[in-house]
């Protein structure tokens, strides 16, 4: 996308960024526990509350106020919810691996032409949150929260990166707001 970006778990250079991506991959605890132990919690924290912030799959989950994975643990609570297990059935195992189609519920700036569009999934836990919260779903046994924003928060349940030129379009919207 020729869009400058550094990877860092420097505070500082959050804070010197246009806009934050936090990516996720492993549990809600570890990926808490990590935020805390390495002095990143502050940080992302401010980061939320000045400047466009994209949580990508883990990084969407803890977005929420709480998550129930292995044991329950608080989030970073930028949206109201809680991160639950997918119900499993024999049509659709979890996790929920693979490409989905999108069903745009209420626009935001990241939306635009994404209804009816696929996208790659990866995961075991959903987002249960407010419906005022949720811009996009994917059915997969439950209807599946896939992008949730609030203000300057916005969160992609699947994976962007992987989603080809729809994923790439998502990331260049977002980069565009971190321009803005």
């Amino acid at each position: 996308l020729g869009i400058e970006s550094q990877i860092t778990d420097d505070g500082g250079q959050i804070a010197k960024a246009d806009g934050v991506i936090l990516p996720g991959v492993g549990a809600f605890p570890d990926a808490m526990r990590m935020l805390t132990n390495q002095g990143l919690k502050p940080a992302v924290l401010e980061a939320a509350g000045e400047k466009p912030f994209l949580g990508i799959c883990l990084g969407m989950q803890i977005l929420t106020e709480k998550g129930l994975e292995h044991e329950e643990t608080d989030g970073l609570g930028f949206i109201p919810g809680v991160c639950r297990p997918i119900p499993a059935s024999k049509k659709q195992p979890v996790p929920h691996m693979g490409w989905n189609d999108l069903a745009v519920k209420q626009a935001s700036p990241l939306t635009d032409g994404l209804d009816g569009q696929a996208v790659y999934f990866v995961h075991s836990y959903f987002t249960d949150v407010p419906s005022q919260y949720i811009d996009v779903t994917a059915d997969y046994s439950i209807e599946v929260p896939a992008m949730i924003h609030k203000d300057n928060v916005y969160g992609a349940q699947f994976h962007p990166e992987k989603s080809g030129d729809i994923g790439l379009g998502i990331l260049e919207k977002f980069a565009g707001l971190c321009k803005a």
